[in-house]
């Protein structure tokens, strides 16, 4: 199972040293940066004073023995911090990561110079020495990413706003690779633009489990009242939502439900989920899923509806990003004749977190071919206003690739006259987003996330997990 968003980030630390330069400098640029780190909650695996020469990496030997420790440390390690304290070997720091064998994100940081301590014994060079060391990432094929700032003091709050935009990229990389996703039922015949390549998400470390609707309410069908997973599955359920106008026997179903599709993702160690809904839940059971799914997405295990399993591995990169719960909705509407809003929505499984507030109701779409009583566990109401990511990805297997399109934009407080949960959305140049869309053929699902964290998804999808993706900005 991949790890989850809210665990601890642990990075590797090269300490970048250069005999021509200052190397006290190294020394305390090293201590500077640990205790940047450890300020920060962050597990620190790097050389000691004892094992090189302050802790830093300057001939082969030391890269060897820096590379060593991190491959014994690769299974905990998600990122790596290069500090440049003074020019700093740049062979060395390509070596360390090349002989590591790690394929994580890595962050290249240089210390600026103080104008007034430009002597022979304090100079840095360390605006110099980040355009080598990078000139050698590039040349050994080890992608990196820099910090806002060409140079950037370990102590300022830029470097703390670095600090924090490395941590959501390394959250993404750590999390996207080894994801298992549950594919629950069978795609619904009349959405084929859900349709994906298994294969080529494979292929990118992500593996789909699938189990058949049948088996699912074969072992509802066994599963008694009074079975004490459905229990507290239904206790659950009166925590989470309102439910005071719905029959008592939906409510029974959608424990069961919930605590069949807890069971096998616990014994099958998923991570996140897709369900078949429309409409043979509805029509062969009696209820939806979207309250089961909304409570999932709420607790950072995202569910899509619809078997829209790139969908829901969208919502994850948010997730990570984020760590907070993501959703899946249609781009549904135009909003009047404002060319930048549209109305989002879904019928809906959107978590909690979304909502002004929220009760559970019946599918009003659905109702009308199987009727209202079968149609019962939808969350229904408005989503509150606030900033807003986008995320959507898609296997194209033509191409053989995966591509995306990812922003930022704004729920608002506009007036919206409508049913299952829904937000009017704000974006700059949506029209070109919208024409990007259809031009692309992307699907009319996406992704969304309460915050503004688009230059994460950007530096992952792009730089660490190869995936095409385009960014759109105002």
């Amino acid at each position: 199972m991949a790890k989850l968003s809210s665990a601890p980030i642990t990075l590797g630390l090269i300490v970048g040293n250069r005999g021509f330069f200052p190397d006290h400098l190294a020394a305390t640029g090293r201590q500077d940066m640990l205790r940047v780190l450890e300020q920060a909650g962050v597990k620190v695996i790097a050389l000691t004073t004892e094992e090189s020469k302050f802790g830093a990496v300057e001939t082969y030997e030391e890269a060897k023995r820096c590379g060593d420790l991190f491959r014994q440390n690769r299974d905990m390690i998600d990122g790596v911090i290069v500090t440049l304290p003074n020019f700093g070997d740049e062979r060395a720091i390509a070596d360390t990561l090349r002989l590591s064998t790690l394929q994580v994100p890595v962050l290249v940081q240089a210390t600026p110079d103080d104008p007034q301590r430009m002597t022979i014994r304090d100079r840095r060079d360390s605006f110099c020495g980040k355009m080598s060391a990078c000139n050698n990432l590039m040349q050994y094929g080890i992608p990196y990413s820099l910090t806002a700032r060409h140079t950037v003091n370990p102590d300022s709050e830029e470097f703390k706003a670095d600090l924090a935009w490395f941590f959501g990229v390394c959250r993404v990389i750590r999390g996207m690779r080894g994801l298992r996703v549950g594919s629950i039922g069978a795609r619904p015949a009349a959405f084929n633009t859900v349709r994906y390549s298994e294969k080529l998400l494979e292929a990118n470390g992500i593996s789909v489990v699938t189990i058949d609707l049948s088996e699912v309410l074969g072992r509802i069908q066994r599963m008694t009242d009074a079975d004490p997973a459905a229990q507290k599955k239904l206790a659950d359920i009166n925590k989470y939502v309102s439910t005071s106008d719905v029959p008592a026997e939906s409510l029974m179903k959608m424990a069961k439900l919930g605590a069949v599709i807890d069971g096998w993702m616990q014994d099958q160690a998923l991570d996140i989920s897709a369900v078949q809904c429309w409409t043979a839940l509805e029509e062969y059971f009696g209820v939806v899923p979207c309250t089961v799914m909304s409570m999932m997405s709420n607790n950072l295990m995202s569910s899509a509806c619809e078997v829209d399993i790139v969908g829901v591995v969208s919502m994850h990169a948010l997730q990570l990003a984020s760590q907070t719960p993501s959703a899946l909705l249609d781009w549904n509407n135009n909003y009047g004749d404002d060319p930048n809003k549209a109305v989002c929505f879904h019928c809906s499984n959107l978590p909690k977190h979304f909502f002004q507030e929220m009760k559970m109701d019946f599918q009003e779409i659905i109702a009308g071919t199987v009727g209202k009583l079968n149609t019962f566990g939808t969350v229904v109401g408005r989503v509150k206003a606030a900033p807003m990511s986008y995320a959507r990805f898609s296997t194209r297997d033509r191409e053989g690739k995966i591509r995306g399109y990812i922003g930022d934009g704004h729920f608002t407080n506009d007036s919206l006259n409508t049913f299952g949960g829904a937000g009017v959305v704000e974006i700059p140049r949506l029209q070109d987003l919208l024409h990007f869309i259809c031009e692309q053929g992307f699907e009319h699902h996406t992704a969304a996330n309460l915050s503004q964290t688009s230059p994460i998804i950007n530096e992952a999808a792009n730089k660490y997990l190869g995936w095409d993706t385009y960014w759109h900005r105002g």
